[in-house]
């Protein structure tokens, strides 16, 4: 069985199809990129699978399971997590209370900050496991205000690991980063491959074809084609609606 199964999904906004009668599948592991051109409902299709929009038609299963209506935090307990789902990012606490605190919110136990969390072994344990995951254990006692971009990318997604989530969503997590700090994120997407289930949207095109297992192209909302890097390279169809363009860089 598929861990996510997406089945006849169309949302509609007024007269215009933002996502048109989308089928996809995502198996236990696999990292799945979602790539099209601008205006191709990526975003909507993400919005989507998190629960952040509903569709207008279509189910949505996980691991067999029909999630469609679900609002975001009963997704997310579902385990279908987003990176900015976690939105308790406190910029004047360190890395390690952050991840502290997701940890903490993940077993289900609200925010105690008059009392020393960090003195928690329960919590501080994970937590340090977690930063270790993403490559900034050497960065646990910094403020996270002084983090650079690239840092606080890869805190955001250790604090949604710390949710203990079957897919991961993530959607343009490159964006704005320089070349060094899109490498650590690939780097870091390569190690979670397997252990997690992924869908990746995103424009860095050497990221994509180094990451997915599969790709699914949209335009337009609806998907033209779906397949490994080599097949997805080759196909006419995908050359003609959006790497045509993109040469350069395949």
């Amino acid at each position: 069985m598929s861990l996510l199964s997406v089945k006849g999904l169309v949302k509609r906004f007024g007269g215009f199809l933002a996502t048109d009668h989308l089928d996809f599948e995502v198996e236990p592991g696999e990292l799945h990129a979602i790539i099209g051109p601008n205006g191709a409902g990526k975003t909507t299709l993400i919005n989507q699978l998190s629960g952040e929009l509903q569709p207008s038609e279509g189910r949505i299963l996980l691991n067999g399971r029909d999630v469609t209506r679900l609002p975001v935090n009963k997704r997310a307990l579902s385990g279908i997590a987003r990176s900015y789902q976690i939105t308790s990012v406190f910029m004047e606490f360190t890395v390690l209370q952050n991840v502290v605190m997701a940890v903490q919110a993940a077993e289900g136990h609200s925010f105690m900050f008059w009392q020393p969390v960090l003195s928690d072994a329960r919590l501080v344990e994970p937590a340090r496991e977690l930063l270790a995951t993403v490559g900034l254990e050497q960065q646990a006692n910094i403020c996270v205000g002084i983090l650079a971009h690239g840092a606080r990318r890869q805190l955001e997604i250790a604090m949604t690991l710390a949710m203990r989530p079957k897919l991961l969503l993530l959607d343009e997590p490159m964006a704005g980063m320089s070349r060094h700090e899109s490498l650590a994120v690939v780097e870091l997407l390569q190690k979670l491959k397997g252990r997690y289930a992924i869908v990746l949207v995103e424009h860095d095109m050497d990221a994509i074809f180094a990451l997915a297992d599969r790709i699914s192209v949209l335009v337009y909302g609806k998907r033209i084609a779906c397949g490994t890097a080599e097949e997805i390279r080759s196909n006419a169809d995908v050359r003609t609606a959006y790497l045509g363009d993109q040469e350069e860089m395949i």
